[in-house]
């Protein structure tokens, strides 16, 4: 045995033994190693799909235009999943496509989606593969904005003028074929209720081909101004105070009168032309003396709007004894007025106290339909008045009034310096020496707005 383990044999197996145990050893431990620090000499292989990559697109922005290239692709990439996520999670790769050859031609081409700043261990797919794209002379031309808007939601009775639009006119950039497809440049004004006002507000401008599809262009700006004149029809008639009721025993009137004479309506065309006055029931069966009174005045149902809901009355009365009760009692009712005696009617307003001397009474004379006169108008501009007719009042002696027609009384309103836009402004009164004057209103709505530009 002794002479076995001393020969060279055996020592040279058992040397053998020990450098395979050795190598063994060494080699678990450096495999152990690298799987704990990720150096797995055969890594895990596998695929992802990053949805919605944007698509850059390289080309001469100043003189070209370039339609057709998709704003997303999708790109499934292979490899290392570690390398895999990393990428998913920094998405610092780019997806491209390259048309900045000075020598491009112009017209249709297909070409084919390019990625770089991507890990070269990754290897990519792209979807789709590439894209039909449009190449065009890129052009700047000027257009002039169309205001509509949706007319079926104006309320009853009301009525538009024709929008008027600030800037009239808009600079639209694109393809030199979308240029030329351009029929009509719209700026369609959004109103989501009834309309019974004016409206002043932005509208969004679009540029549309004759079929009225919406086209593919840069519109600058990409808003305008719309302003829409909405109005009602108005008419001026009387009020015609109408007794009702019997008076107490003892009780006889001598005189009704109303404050103010006249009430403007408004409403359709078709409404307003069947009335002529307002009547006002006014019951006398609690009078027991001078009165005064403020009572309703009862819309009309055709009628959209009243410009005053009350009206003042006087009542003037006097005792009498019972014997005369069955004897007719005088009572001065205003009668409805018709335009011509409006005009010229002189309606006497004696004091009451009878000592005072009748002859030097103020009394008033009404004149309607006075031409109310916008001066100081600008060659550039336009001036359009809420109403170009009002009712004025004259205070003064019968005989001083008598003299008086039509002629002599001026209304204007000066609208010399006035912007664009609506504005209520003082009216110039101008009558004879020696009367007042009294009016409803002393103020007008103006709308001032500027005259298309000759071209």
């Amino acid at each position: 045995m002794d002479k076995f383990t001393n020969s060279a044999w055996f020592m040279r197996i058992v040397a053998f033994a020990l450098a395979a145990l050795l190598f063994i050893s060494i080699n678990f431990e450096m495999e152990s190693d690298k799987k704990s620090l990720g150096l797995s000499t055969a890594p895990e292989i596998s695929t992802e799909t990053i949805e919605n990559v944007p698509v850059e697109v390289y080309y001469d922005r100043e003189n070209l235009v370039v339609s057709g290239v998709p704003e997303t692709v999708d790109v499934t990439l292979k490899g290392a999943k570690s390398l895999l996520i990393n990428a998913k999670n920094q998405r610092d790769f780019k997806v491209y496509v390259d048309l900045s050859d000075p020598a491009i031609s112009m017209g249709d081409r297909t070409v084919t989606f390019k990625i770089s700043e991507l890990n070269e261990k990754l290897v990519a797919t792209i979807d789709p593969e590439y894209a039909e794209v449009n190449v065009q002379e890129r052009v700047t031309k000027e257009f002039s904005v169309e205001a509509e808007y949706n007319s079926s939601l104006l309320e009853e009775g009301y009525t538009a003028g024709q929008p008027t639009v600030s800037p009239k006119t808009v600079k639209i950039t694109g393809a030199k074929d979308a240029i030329e497809q351009i029929s009509y440049v719209k700026a369609n004004l959004e109103i989501s209720k009834g309309l019974n006002e004016t409206v002043n507000s932005k509208a969004t401008v679009k540029a549309l081909d004759r079929d009225l599809n919406k086209l593919d262009v840069t519109i600058e700006p990409s808003s305008v101004a719309v302003s829409l004149k909405v109005s009602i029809p108005s008419k001026t008639v009387s009020i015609a105070p109408k007794q009702t009721g019997k008076a107490k025993d003892g009780i006889r009137i001598t005189s009704i009168s109303v404050d103010p004479k006249e009430v403007t309506l408004f409403g359709s065309e078709t409404s307003l032309e069947k009335i002529d006055e307002i009547n006002l029931p006014v019951n006398i069966s609690k009078i027991d003396g001078d009165t005064e009174l403020e009572l309703d005045l009862n819309k009309p149902e055709s009628v959209q709007k009243m410009s005053l809901g009350k009206a003042q009355v006087k009542i003037r009365t006097e005792k009498v004894d019972v014997d005369e009760e069955n004897a007719e009692p005088v009572v001065k009712e205003e009668e409805p007025e018709t335009e011509q005696k409006q005009e010229e009617q002189v309606v006497e307003e004696k004091p009451e106290a009878e000592e005072e001397d009748e002859a030097a009474a103020i009394e008033s004379k009404t004149f309607n339909n006075i031409q109310i006169v916008p001066v100081g108008i600008r060659d550039d501009q336009d001036a359009e008045l809420e109403t170009d007719v009002t009712s004025i009042t004259l205070l003064g002696e019968a005989d001083d009034l008598k003299k008086i027609t039509k002629d002599d009384i001026n209304l204007t309103v000066d609208v010399s310096n006035l912007d664009e836009g609506t504005h209520d402004v003082d009216l110039a009164v101008t009558v004879p020496e020696g009367v007042e004057w009294e009016l409803d209103s002393k103020t007008v709505s103006v709308t001032i707005t500027q005259k298309d530009e000759e071209t």
